[in-house]
């Protein structure tokens, strides 16, 4: 739509000048991309084109008629461009600074055709345009505020306009099949926040008893690479997508949150990856990889933890061993475990902190790697507190939003030649973070007996919100053994050191 219209603008009024911006310049260009297309199947609209150029960095569609179109970057180097028709493509990825200070001020002068020479012809003077386009987001951040005011100009008769187009429409015009729609809604792990947002054109507020804030996850939310399991790295020929090993004193987790069976509450088993990495502060935990398993058989579930461990060169595992996490633990502490996918035989395990779970293990002097987790008040209050206070802190990373991630994706050499299935699981560490802020933002509160409790909405999950904040628990009582060492009394040279 925002192609056509583009090019019925340049077509019927000569020497228009229109600018696109995004927060992507690559977003930006799929609008040229799309006239492109009709160009070819339209040889009308090709007379009309004197040039069309769709490089990432000199991408614009030129009109024998002396309009064109360019996208531009949305910097502060884009300055000085002058336009008679701007469009934003994903408003609220660019920073509203941006779209005030830069953006805005291409509009300086509207179009002069000669006609307007002739002073009878002065009332046809043209307004320059505005065109602001995003997916719903949530109503903490600014463009929620933008919308109001907009919303409250059209209703007030002046010249705005503003409307949602969600997915019913898509249905009734024949672009959406509505099975395919009722299937997506069906499964196991729906993220219905999300789908508010991206498919019903709904923003979305927190309530008032939210624990976490957006602002304080978004804020958080600055990881632009994941870091992928090993096998991944050999699928993309780039010489910069390189695995990285651990620096120096970095500790790696893998936390788990288990599902007590198969659609049960909605729940999935969770499971992520938590580098800590020593600061003056003590740790930065980053959140590198998620993923999730709706249902899995015990063995299953083990197995697979075993792989990430690996994959991901942890020190520690942080294992909800409640439920169904008992049966998996049992299965991490017993004397085999056969990998068939990987042809390996997987040895013992053993508990760190509770020497009852400690005496399940069936092999002697097994490295003590699995910290368990048996949740009750206290300690669910302890890890929902711990959890926000690094938020707000600043000392918890997490990977930036999907469309962002896929941008980083597009510029590796060969990502975009993988087929769309291998395409997907590279991109589906972002999905799964922007699942867990969906959750964590839903979340209400209540205190009881001076304890914090979290509870989700019905028919909500909270299985990744729950895996993280194990992390984080885990990963404080290791901060403070190291700054505790830290800060130690060196019996050596009988001297304090820091």
């Amino acid at each position: 739509m925002t192609a056509v219209f583009c090019v019925v603008r340049c077509l019927l009024f000569p020497e228009s000048k229109v600018i696109i911006a995004s927060g992507q310049k690559s977003q930006a260009r799929e609008v040229i991309d799309k006239i492109d297309d009709m160009r070819k199947s339209s040889s009308n609209l090709a007379r009309e084109i004197s040039s069309l150029k769709s490089a990432l960095n000199d991408a614009s569609v030129e009109f024998h008629n002396g309009s064109w179109i360019k996208i531009i970057a949305s910097n502060d180097g884009a300055r000085s461009k002058r336009a008679n028709v701007i469009v934003v493509d994903e408003f609220r990825m660019v920073d509203l600074e941006i779209i005030n200070k830069v953006l805005r001020k291409f509009l300086t002068a509207p179009r002069t055709p000669k006609y307007l020479d002739n002073p009878k012809y002065s009332h046809l003077l043209e307004r320059n345009k505005e065109i602001y386009l995003s997916s719903a987001w949530y109503k903490s951040h600014w463009s929620w505020n933008k919308f109001l005011s907009y919303f409250k100009g059209m209703t007030d008769g002046k010249s705005y306009f503003v409307c949602g187009l969600p997915y019913q429409l898509s249905i009734a015009e024949n672009l959406l099949m509505e099975d395919q729609v009722l299937d997506e809604m069906s499964e196991d792990d729906f993220d219905a926040v999300g789908w508010s947002i991206e498919m019903d054109a709904l923003f979305y507020g927190e309530s008032e008893n939210a624990f976490f804030q957006f602002e304080d996850l978004q804020r958080c939310r600055s990881l632009v690479s994941p870091l992928f399991p090993k096998t991944f790295y050999g699928l993309i020929k780039d010489a910069n997508f390189k695995y990285k090993n651990k620096g120096n004193g970095e500790v790696r987790l893998l936390a788990c949150d288990i599902a007590a069976m198969k659609g049960t509450d909605n729940d999935a088993s969770a499971y992520a990856i938590l580098t800590l990495t020593p600061t003056a502060r003590g740790y930065e935990r980053r959140l590198v990889y998620m993923e999730s398993m709706v249902g899995g058989h015990t063995n299953i579930q083990a197995i697979r933890i075993r792989q990430l461990f690996d994959d991901f060169d942890c020190d520690y595992l942080v294992l909800d061993t409640q439920n169904m996490g008992l049966g998996i633990y049992d299965q991490l502490v017993s004397q085999s475990l056969f990998d068939k996918e990987r042809n390996v035989e997987y040895d013992a395990w053993d508990c760190i902190n509770d020497p009852n779970m400690s005496e399940r293990c069936l092999v002697k002097n097994a490295p003590k790697i699995i910290y368990s987790v048996k949740g009750h008040q206290q300690f669910n209050s302890d890890c929902a507190v711990s959890l926000r206070d690094n938020l707000k802190r600043g000392k918890f990373k997490l990977l930036v939003d999907d469309r962002e991630g896929r941008e980083y994706l597009l510029k590796l050499k060969g990502f975009s030649l993988l087929p769309i299935e291998e395409q997907v699981k590279f991109e589906m560490p972002y999905k799964q973070v922007s699942a867990l802020v969906n959750e964590m933002v839903n979340l209400e509160y209540e205190l009881l007996n001076n304890y914090i409790r979290v509870k989700e909405a019905r028919n909500a999950r909270k299985d990744r919100y729950s895996c993280v904040s194990y992390g984080n628990f885990y990963a404080s009582e290791l901060e403070r053994e190291m700054m505790r060492k830290k800060k130690g009394f060196d019996w050596a040279s009988f001297a304090l050191w820091d």
